[in-house]
């Protein structure tokens, strides 16, 4: 019996483009974790469980796994987990929460970015942007910050809401981990920076593994929170939910990389390049910090926890 031809692909099927943050079909996720699999050197730094992956970590360079060495131990507590969930509810009630407030107003407030869902950077040396809505809010006193900080930092905790994500980004010509902390990460790893750059692999971060980059090596990836985040915003920018991943982030730039010393950079931990995710242009991004840790952790001591 001869067989019926197949069906032809319908435009909805073929031109259709897949959702947010990665653009992807089911079966070219699953053919780039593969590839995260086999690619050298690991994309990830983690407890190798079997030969090939203790051979691929070997290829890690030495300043990369010293930082990772250095950032084995690091958690949050059980406490300051609860408050951070706390402060990132969306339910409203007489007691400001904070990283709510900041989320909402990086969308929708008088500068907010409206090209993807936000999430906070805190820096753990330097200021941040809202730790004077911090100071007001919660009674934090001001941190005895040198006159000369920064609102940039080499050291960051970055908090991604359930769903959140970063755009396409570079980190310039630094060295540096990406640590998971706390929840799941998604880490997709690019060829270069473009819109259309050749996706190289896609990892899950669990707390105690971390990504990592130098000039030339895996220095453009986007950062996503596969949790559950609830119902979404009908703009899609904000969720539902108070589940979050955390990172724990290290920059050094070239002269602070000890005996991997590269050349002189055209980009610093200074000035970042990514693509905008609307627009789909390469852009430039000043970096900033949201809040300064000493100012987060008071306001996490004093959240009244459920």
């Amino acid at each position: 019996m001869t067989q019926a031809p197949p069906t032809p692909a319908t435009s909805t099927e073929t031109d259709v483009e897949p959702p947010p943050p990665f653009y992807i079909t089911n079966e070219q996720e699953r053919r780039l974790r593969i590839q995260a699999e086999r690619i050298e050197p690991a994309l990830v730094i983690s407890q190798p469980s079997s030969f090939d992956e203790y051979v691929r970590q070997l290829m890690v360079p030495p300043a990369v796994m010293d930082l990772a060495r250095k950032a084995a131990n690091i958690r949050l507590s059980a406490w300051e987990t609860q408050a951070i969930r706390w402060h990132l509810d969306p339910r409203t009630d007489t007691s400001p929460r904070l990283l709510r407030q900041i989320l909402h107003d990086k969308v929708y407030g008088e500068r907010g970015d409206k090209s993807h869902p936000p999430y906070i950077r805190v820096a753990c040396t330097g200021k941040g942007k809202y730790d004077g809505l911090a100071r007001q809010q919660h009674g934090v006193p001001e941190p005895a910050f040198d006159e000369n900080a920064k609102y940039g930092s080499p050291v960051v905790l970055e908090i991604w809401p359930a769903q959140h994500y970063s755009p396409i980004h570079s980190h310039g010509n630094t060295t540096g981990i990406i640590y998971c902390l706390a929840g799941q990460l998604d880490v997709m790893s690019y060829k270069k920076l473009d819109w259309d750059a050749e996706k190289r692999g896609l990892v899950t971060l669990t707390p105690g593994q971390c990504a990592w980059l130098t000039r030339d090596t895996y220095a453009v990836h986007k950062v996503f929170c596969p949790m559950d985040g609830g119902v979404m915003s009908s703009d899609g920018l904000m969720n539902d939910s108070a589940d979050f991943g955390a990172s724990f982030h290290v920059y050094l730039n070239e002269n602070e990389v000890h005996l991997d010393a590269y050349e002189g950079a055209d980009l610093t931990r200074e000035v970042f390049e990514y693509i905008h995710e609307t627009k789909r242009t390469k852009e430039k991004f000043t970096t900033y910090s949201d809040l300064s840790w000493p100012v987060l952790r008071e306001v996490l001591a004093r959240t009244p926890l459920e």
